[in-house]
């Protein structure tokens, strides 16, 4: 499925930290790394320095991994010349980092970022990077909803970062209460809610279990974002990895957007993925 990776970097340390989870998903799967900075026409030479020496560690790491790997350097507006690339190459899977402009603006709004994960015709990755010294995680926690759209992909890459970095797998489910009785939200325990997962939630953990990755399920009623952050500290775990929010925009404003809650208060790494190919 990833047999292209290509990991945006730019003058930004994070940018380099979010292209080693794809360096070292790229040496696991054997697939070749694509190592891309973009230069904006009014970026001044330090930080395009900055950035030609990311690339230049980047590019050496991969190397010294025996990772197939090719650097791209250009100038321009980064999201059109990066899609170029993934049209020229076919790109499996691209990583970009997200920076304080998703967090300050409403996430998915007029940033690289949301250029990137809504206009690439292949996965995106957007990571945003907490903990800048530990790219290695052991517990990687994965928030599900019900319904769950390429489940296969989500799964399969849960799967090889589990297998690229020797982790385990925490899925985690916040269901809604199944009725309302005189205005009055029937809940159940977790036990209770567990006998009633969903088919696709079935799948996801089935397929965990096939490829032999280490995981544990737990379902926990009530507020979906408040419950992820929660969870994510209490448990201590590395790496959070979710899918990017299929929210409409009056949706988002009526019931909040749990992507943009977990980017902003995520006590850990924070994976959100943007699949594209079909199960």
């Amino acid at each position: 499925m990833y047999k292209k990776i290509l990991a945006a970097v730019n003058e930004r340390f994070n940018s380099e930290m979010t292209a080693r989870y794809a360096l070292n998903l790229a040496k696991h799967l054997n697939a070749k790394l694509y190592i891309c900075f973009i230069a904006d026409k009014g970026m001044v030479q330090h930080n395009r320095n900055a950035a030609e020496d990311a690339m230049q560690r980047l590019f050496n790491e991969a190397l010294e991994l025996n990772i197939q790997a090719e650097s791209i350097a250009g100038m321009g507006d980064p999201v059109a010349e990066i899609g170029k690339i993934v049209h020229h190459e076919n790109i499996g899977i691209v990583f970009a980092s997200t920076g304080r402009e998703d967090i300050k603006k409403k996430f998915y709004t007029s940033t690289v970022a949301q250029n990137l994960s809504l206009k690439l015709p292949c996965s995106v990755a957007l990571v945003r990077i907490v903990h800048s010294g530990r790219v290695h995680p052991k517990r990687i926690f994965v928030p599900v909803k019900a319904r769950i759209d390429h489940v296969m992909e989500r799964a399969t890459f849960v799967t090889h970062m589990a297998r690229a970095f020797g982790s385990k797998v925490f899925v985690f489910h916040t269901p809604k209460p199944i009725a309302k009785v005189f205005h009055r939200e029937i809940h159940l325990t977790p036990p209770e809610w567990e006998e009633r997962i969903s088919d696709d939630i079935s799948h996801f953990m089935e397929y965990l279990k096939q490829n032999e990755i280490e995981h544990a399920g737990r379902f926990l009623p009530g507020k979906t974002a408040r419950n992820i952050t929660i969870e994510a500290s209490a448990k201590q775990h590395d790496l959070i990895i979710m899918g990017a929010s299929e929210r409409g925009l009056w949706a988002s404003l009526l019931k909040g957007n749990p992507v943009k809650q977990v980017l902003r208060e995520t006590p850990c790494d924070l994976i959100i993925l943007k699949p594209r190919h079909e199960d």
